[in-house]
């Protein structure tokens, strides 16, 4: 951390000082001092390469991205199994 700079919540002013600082306090303490941020959860779900192919292979033909594809199938999917 350069020498003039200080961190601005712990004020400490090497990477030390602020572990230090962290070790003893919790960032609710300064929430009003924060930001609010909006973010997205996204999840990855490992599948078969050929699977994977396939599926690119058909999102490339409609028009629209894997992910696009994917959820709406799994939306389909999910719609006739509670109508069963």
């Amino acid at each position: 951390m350069d020498a003039n700079k200080l961190s601005s919540i712990s004020k400490a002013e090497t990477d030390e000082k602020i572990g230090e600082f962290w070790d003893t306090h919790d960032l609710t303490d300064f929430d009003t001092d924060t930001p609010d941020i909006e973010f997205e959860i996204t999840c990855a779900v490992p599948i078969e390469i050929e699977l994977f192919n396939a599926i690119e292979q058909q999102a490339k033909r409609r028009g629209v991205t894997i992910e696009v594809l994917v959820n709406l199938w799994l939306q389909q999917k999910l719609i006739e199994q509670s109508a069963s």
